[in-house]
This record gives structure tokens, C-alpha cells and sequence, in this order.
């Protein structure tokens, strides 16, 4: 059994040497535990950081990519590297690594193929009132739409079994903690989460440069992942509501109608029948968005297929 930690760095000099200092080298029912950096361009030290640290493996974008992508290039490279179990992290040290046995706990007794860590976001004393509060509300819609029970989305310590990891797929350029979520309950991967702990503040999120940007890609991407991942749920919501108000527009033009037929009322006519046309609309761009997301599972199944063909599954003793 071969466990590989990756790490995704973006100019973690001051940082990455700490994380790494607390991370283990032997689990029970691991075998083997190798270390991954994905270097996502960073300008500073953080390789020769990663090399005098003793990381097994560096993984290099070449130049900056963004967090969602260089956690699926730190899978990819795992699943090369022939690992049975993926652990990811951060380089800030923000979780707590003592934590990695309760990550890869469920999936050695088979209970779960990807476990997220629940950090106690209440008590996280950098966090804002207001950036908690979008954590559960975030955390919230991922449940609705994946129909798990992770009660902390957008964390990033969790284990990845080999054949979870290689049905995931991620398409934010932002970040893939609630994407892979989403995916893994529509695929009827089994989700777990553990409690966590986290470690002291020591640096500001790379991802938050303002509490304002933070806000608006907050909700673009639960906007978007709702309208990727539920497509005919998410136009039929939306149609709902001028539908209904067309069709009571409808029904009180007619009772004014019947009472003076000589006054025709024509406004309240126009204007129901525009509120019944763009719910309508909204209805069958949701069906036409439902056949575009069978497409999309069509194309990932042949990718799935295309993984395990080049990346196969480790023989025993060959770990």
C-alpha cells in the first residue's frame, strides 16, 4: 500500500518547510509514504525548499496556473507514481498532519474513498463572522447538490483512494474542493468526513486577496456548479417564478376580462404572456443543459477508461 502527500505550492519558501517537517513517513497499513510538491510557478526558494525537506517528488506547471489545476496535475502525477492513496494538504501548514491517520482511517477499513477534513470553523480565530457564514452556506449548497454530508466543502486535507482519484475532473480555474465533491456524490463515490484540527495562522489565504473578491467567487462558483452539475434543477427554479407570475397575471386578466369585456386590459395580456414565455424558456434551456451534462458524463466515462488504461492498477508487492 503506497500513500503520496501532495502538496500544491505557489511561493511557499517561508511556509513549505514547516508543513513538511510535521508530516509522516510511516502509517499503520501503509507501507510506503512518498512526498509531492506541485510547483505552480513560484518565483521564489520553494523548490530548493521541497529538495533540502526530502520531497520525493516535484511536479513543475512551468508557470502559474491556479490552485484547481495544480491539484489535478499533483493527481495525475500521483496516480503515475503508482499511489494506492492520495493525501492532499496545504503548504501554509494550516491543518494539522498528526490528523493524516483519521484521513486514511475510513479508507483502510473501506467505509469511504474520499474523506474530508472538518475543521472546527467556528473556533478558527482568523476567520471573519462573514467568511464562517459563507463557509456553511457553501458547505450547505454542496450537500444539496451532491447529496453528501461533508459539513466542511471547501477544506483541502483529504485522502483519495486510486480509483476515486481517477474519476475526478475539475473545470474551476478558482479552486476543486466543493467541484470534486459534487462529482464524487453524483458518481456514488463514497464521501466521509473526520474531524480535524488546524494549526496556527501564518500567512494570509491566496486565495481571499479581499473579503469583497472572496464574496463574488464564492457565489459565482456555487452559481456555477449548480448550473454545471444540476442543470434542470437549477433553469426550473429559475423559470418557477416568472412562470407563476405570468399565469397569475393570466388568471386576473381574465377575471377582469369576464367582469367589462369592453376594456381590454391589453398591458396585463402583454405583459403575463412575457412572464410565461421566459419561464418557458428558462424550462427548456434547462432540458437542453440536462443533454449537454449526459454528453459530459458520456466523456467522462471514456476519460475514465482512458486513465485506467495508462495509469493501470498496481500489482501487489509493486507498491
Amino acid at each position: 500500500m503506497k500513500l503520496i502527500i501532495q502538496i500544491p505550492c505557489y511561493n511557499e519558501e517561508a511556509t513549505l518547510g514547516v508543513a513538511l517537517a510535521a508530516l509522516p513517513r510511516k502509517l499503520p497499513g501503509v507501507d510506503i509514504i512518498e512526498w509531492l510538491i506541485v510547483d505552480d510557478g513560484s518565483q521564489d526558494r520553494t523548490i530548493e525548499v521541497a529538495k533540502a525537506c526530502g520531497v520525493d517528488h516535484i511536479v513543475s506547471l512551468g508557470s502559474h496556473k491556479g490552485l484547481a489545476r495544480g491539484f489535478m496535475a499533483g493527481v495525475e502525477a500521483c496516480l503515475g507514481f503508482g499511489a494506492d492513496i492520495i493525501v492532499n494538504t496545504d503548504a501554509d501548514n494550516q491543518y494539522e498532519a498528526a490528523d493524516i491517520p483519521k484521513l486514511v482511517e475510513p479508507i483502510l477499513r473501506g467505509e469511504a474513498q474520499i474523506v474530508i477534513g472538518e475543521r472546527p470553523i467556528s473556533e478558527v480565530a482568523h476567520f471573519s463572522p462573514l467568511k464562517k457564514g459563507l463557509q456553511k452556506i457553501g458547505s450547505m449548497v454542496v450537500r444539496i447538490a451532491s447529496g453528501t454530508d461533508v459539513a466542511d466543502a471547501p477544506s483541502g486535507f483529504r485522502a483519495i483512494t486510486r480509483d476515486a482519484a481517477m474519476q475526478l475532473n475539475v473545470f474551476s480555474r478558482y479552486t476543486y474542493t466543493l467541484e470534486t465533491i459534487i462529482q464524487a456524490g453524483r458518481k456514488n463515490i463514497p464521501v466521509k468526513s473526520v474531524p480535524i484540527r488546524t494549526n496556527e495562522f501564518l500567512r494570509p489565504s491566496r486565495l481571499m486577496r479581499s473579503m469583497r473578491a472572496y464574496i463574488l467567487r464564492s457565489i459565482l462558483t456555487i452559481f456555477r456548479i449548480l448550473l454545471t452539475y444540476r442543470p434542470l434543477w437549477f433553469f426550473s427554479v429559475l423559470g418557477t417564478l416568472p412562470l407563476a407570475f405570468g399565469i397569475g397575471l393570466g388568471i386576473r386578466w381574465c377575471v377582469l376580462y369576464f367582469q367589462n369585456p369592453m376594456r381590454g386590459h391589453v398591458p396585463s395580456l402583454i405583459l403575463a404572456t412575457i412572464f410565461v414565455l421566459v419561464g418557458v424558456q428558462l424550462f427548456v434551456l434547462g432540458l437542453i443543459a440536462d443533454l449537454i451534462a449526459v454528453n459530459r458524463t458520456l466523456l467522462e466515462d471514456i476519460q475514465l477508461r482512458r486513465r485506467r488504461q495508462d495509469f493501470g492498477h498496481p500489482q501487489p508487492g509493486n507498491s
